[in-house]
């Protein structure tokens, strides 16, 4: 996966634009992003298995170098249709207070550089569901990055 790599700035007492990387995917065909630090690495599609009485959002449970993690489908937890049985999720995995934890993506995109005067909070107009989970976008050139409320989004 490329990465946008240059110097962050905009700390306390620096008067530069603060500016903050994200590892992208794809949902539905709509750009998402969270924050680089809390991503522990990202994944092709692995087998997974399914947990009875688990949650809905619950993918399923995941084997990660002998370190079984919870696979949360992000498409079901945003309030999205699911994916055609042809399509076989991604996995971004990240880190939470909890442990790691891997987001069931379509697909996994690049590693992008944003400028905070570029953020905005999610209007009214985005399902509730998806509001709770967002914190808000980044106008980028031609799209608009959704930026993913991790501790939120991983509560179930």
């Amino acid at each position: 996966m490329p990465t946008t790599t240059s110097a962050r700035s905009g700390g306390p007492g620096e008067t530069g634009t603060r500016t903050q990387q994200f590892t992208t995917f794809t949902l539905q065909g709509h750009l998402f992003g969270v924050e680089v630090e809390t991503v522990q690495e990202v994944l092709r599609h692995q087998v997974s298995t399914r947990v009875p009485l688990a949650p809905d959002a619950v993918g399923g449970l995941i084997n990660l170098r002998g370190q079984v993690i919870t696979a949360l489908d992000l498409r079901r937890r945003l309030g999205m249709p699911d994916r055609g049985e042809d399509q076989r999720p991604m996995n971004v995995v990240v880190r939470t207070e909890d442990g790691a934890v891997s987001l069931l993506v379509d697909q996994i995109g690049e590693v992008i550089e944003t400028d905070a005067t570029h953020f905005e909070v999610p209007p009214d107009t985005v399902p509730a569901a998806a509001r709770e989970l967002i914190r808000g976008a980044y106008k980028l050139d031609g799209a608009l990055l959704l930026a993913l409320d991790v501790p939120r989004a991983v509560e179930l």
